[in-house]
């Protein structure tokens, strides 16, 4: 027996096959590589620049999306006010362009672009949703062109962030190719800051899906992907051809779009019926007695606010409606409620309470000796509880000097009675 049979033989002893009884491993078949239109219905659409690829749908006007039809019935008149942007209070809403990008990544600058842009515009008693996907970045100009003629019809832009995020990023990309930017001149709804304006005092989060689910009461199927790695899913379909996983992308992106039209036709209708019965919560009320607050709609405010005292608060949330409400109704010259409000909020120790009382009684009432006694008793106040020390030294240099005139206000009165 030679030195090799000796050894293969030891070996299997020890229960360990030699590379000589090993079979081999065949070839790992690769997997097969499915194409765009086998994934998603839609087509290649010719543009001035080339072909780029298009897939459309259309939801009727009395479509649901979780509780929320997504047909808008009354004007914008009060989401003009709060922006400024005049032109919401008598656009038709065929005027709309509801937009959302899918971007090769969030850093922004010329290197980022969006490889899938879904927009959708209302025509007739329709909802029509447009994605057009990128195939190739070399199919970018087409893709811009394609959405040039899609947003023609249009006069404004609803986006999600978008005035941050997705109007930059097209700008740049639309001027890169030397092609006019087509919303340049429209107006632009974000919204962003109304969803923070109406919900940050009562939900942790105000990203689009977090509102999707908690104030539209929608959910997705399970083709949904997380955002964060839609760019990663693009960049291994360009890698690789297989466009398997696009799917859950273009549905990622379609239900976005959606998503906004819904939300954007929940707040208008919250708007324009703000005491309306589906307004449930005590801290939605107080945010829309702040927004009519902020336009100068001040009776309106007022209620709203009286309105969610009644519905129950948090304590925090009570006594600082309840400080709001009084300022508001001294500055409707309602002196009669606001002296109430202070009076009851004084009752609980609420510093600023017995200032506003001392001021009312200096200032409207002409009574010193009121007015000196709650100054006092805002001083004792302040050496009963502990402020940081710049708000212990602001109120205590404010309330030393209320004191001292009305201290000799009254001195006056006395020697003249």
């Amino acid at each position: 027996m030679d030195l090799a049979s000796s050894l293969a033989d030891r070996l299997r002893a020890l229960g360990v096959r030699p590379a000589s009884d090993l079979s081999p491993v065949p070839p790992k078949a690769a997997s097969p590589v499915v194409s765009l239109e086998a994934v998603l219905e839609g087509r290649f659409l010719k543009t001035r620049r080339g072909e780029t690829f298009l897939r459309e749908q259309r939801y009727p006007a009395e479509y649901r999306h979780g509780s929320v039809a997504i047909s808008i019935e009354t004007p914008l008149e009060v989401i003009a006010a709060w922006t400024g942007e005049l032109r919401f209070s008598h656009l038709p809403l065929e005027a709309y362009a509801f937009l959302d990008t899918e971007t090769s990544g969030l850093a922004g600058g010329t290197g980022t672009y969006a490889f899938l842009v879904g927009v959708g515009r209302f025509e007739n008693d329709e909802f029509h949703l447009a994605q057009f996907f990128l195939r190739d970045p070399g199919e970018e100009a087409s893709l811009l062109e394609a959405l040039v003629d899609f947003l023609a019809p249009c006069q404004a832009l609803v986006t999600f962030n978008g005035k941050a995020f997705d109007a930059p990023l097209l700008t740049t990309r639309f001027q890169l190719h030397s092609i006019p930017v087509p919303f340049a001149g429209y107006a632009h709804l974000d919204l962003l800051p109304l969803a923070r304006r109406l919900w940050r005092d009562r939900l942790p989060s105000r990203a689009l899906k977090f509102l999707e689910e908690n104030i539209l009461f929608a959910s997705r199927s399970s083709e949904e992907v997380p955002g964060y790695e839609i760019p990663y899913l693009y960049f291994d379909y360009l890698r690789t051809g297989d466009a398997t996983p696009l799917r859950g992308v273009l549905y990622h992106n379609a239900m976005d779009v959606i998503a906004m039209v819904a939300l954007l036709a929940h707040m208008v209708s919250l708007l324009h019926h703000p005491f309306q019965e589906d307004v449930r919560h005590s801290l939605d009320v107080v945010a829309l007695a702040k927004l009519f607050e902020e336009i100068g709609r001040w009776e309106l405010a007022a209620r709203l606010f009286e309105r969610s005292l009644e519905m129950g608060l948090p304590e925090a949330d009570f006594w600082h409606v309840i400080r709001r409400l009084a300022h508001l109704q001294k500055r409707r010259g309602d002196l009669e409620t606001a002296v109430h409000l202070w009076e009851k909020a004084a009752a609980e120790e609420h510093l600023y309470a017995y200032v506003e009382l001392a001021k009312y009684y200096e200032h409207i009432r002409k009574d010193y000796a009121t007015a000196l006694r709650w100054t006092d008793l805002a001083l004792r106040l302040l050496d009963k509880h502990e402020l940081p020390p710049y708000q212990d030294r602001h109120w205590r240099n404010d309330l030393s000097h209320r004191r001292r005139r009305l201290s000799g206000r009254c001195s006056l009165l006395e020697r003249d009675g």
